[in-house]
């Protein structure tokens, strides 16, 4: 079984403000970005499963075909720094995803 964390080159989160945070996904070969993008694994259900967000939470899933790689964004549930907040940089909301299964496509 191959993990999206066994294939990405860049697998990252940061804050998009103190209301978002977003997930970085780059790869360093066109082969193997097509084959992650291509197995339709990389869903809108998927980060809902995977963050236990709601659907309305997430702003952007988009694929960046000349970047090899996706982003996410996401609502935060609290603002970054305020009291309860556990991660002020939002810089560890990644692991979630580095160990999501890479089925491959039907088509392939």
């Amino acid at each position: 079984m191959t993990v999206l964390g066994d294939v990405a080159k860049v697998l990252r989160s940061k804050n998009s403000g103190p209301f978002e945070i977003t997930l970085d996904v780059l790869f360093d070969s066109k082969d193997d970005y097509d084959r992650v993008k291509q197995s339709g694994c990389i869903t809108k259900r998927t980060i809902c499963d995977l963050y236990r967000v709601k659907e309305e939470q997430i702003h952007h899933l988009v694929f960046f075909d000349q970047a090899l790689g996706f982003k996410v964004t996401i609502s935060r549930d609290i603002s970054s720094g305020s009291v309860g907040d556990r991660d002020v940089y939002g810089a560890q909301q990644h692991a979630p995803l580095m160990k999501l299964a890479i089925h491959q496509s039907e088509e392939g």
